[in-house]
């Protein structure tokens, strides 16, 4: 979903006005979600380009997919509760998905 910056022929995820100064920030997923393997280490999962804003908190909302690594079982599931558990029939082991940290890593500016 994009919405106009005003003042650009540009759009992005999230476009937001300081009710104060009337100056306007916006924020656009830049790409598609990458993969995560790595159980218990922060991973890159997308890339956010901000313009104005400085993002403090995540919270995983919505619907998320994950295949599993032991079998080609595949699952849709809500993180609404910061955290999922399943059982993987193919692989006969519990998945899940809890203790979410998240941290935001300022990226090189592109030229």
């Amino acid at each position: 979903e994009f919405s106009p910056i005003s003042g650009s022929r540009g759009e992005a995820n999230l476009v937001m006005s300081c009710k104060f100064c009337k100056r306007e920030s916006s924020a656009s997923i830049s790409g598609p979600p990458q993969s995560y393997t790595k159980n218990g280490e922060f991973a890159t999962v997308t890339q956010i380009e901000c313009r104005g804003i400085d993002p403090v908190a995540f919270e995983p909302r919505g619907e998320w997919k994950a295949k599993s690594a032991e079998s080609n079982s595949r699952f849709t599931f809500s993180l609404d509760e910061n955290e999922w558990y399943d059982y993987d029939d193919d692989a006969g082991e519990t998945v899940s998905v809890s203790n979410i940290e998240a941290q935001f890593v300022r990226g090189r500016q592109q030229k």
